[in-house]
């Protein structure tokens, strides 16, 4: 295998790269992919898997488990929290960006 000399692109530079990983999405629903977490559960678990793979920043918004719709309240993410906080020491963004009722 030969090597070419065309100019190396962000992934292949020798800095340092930051990960951060939108475990939900913001206004994504159950009803556009079958893989996206919703309840407490299912985003702690792929919050984890995420910072195990590498992502140095969760990106992290709350659901409704039975709806999947998002949940601004701060009991939906006492929900999962801290199993995150416990499972790993990625930094941790919290946020309630992309609600519904956002005017």
């Amino acid at each position: 295998m030969t090597q070419t000399s065309r100019k190396p692109g962000p992934a292949q530079t020798k800095g340092k790269v930051i990960i951060t990983c939108a475990v939900t999405g913001a206004i994504h629903t159950p009803t556009m992919s079958p893989y996206l977490p919703i309840t407490p559960d299912q985003i702690a678990s792929e919050a984890i898997a995420a910072a195990e793979a590498g992502a140095a920043i969760l990106h992290l918004h709350a659901r409704d488990p039975e709806t999947g719709k998002p949940d601004q309240t701060p009991e939906a993410f006492a929900r999962f929290l801290p199993r995150v906080k416990q499972g790993t020491n990625a930094a941790i963004n919290i946020t309630t960006g992309g609600s519904p009722y956002m005017k």
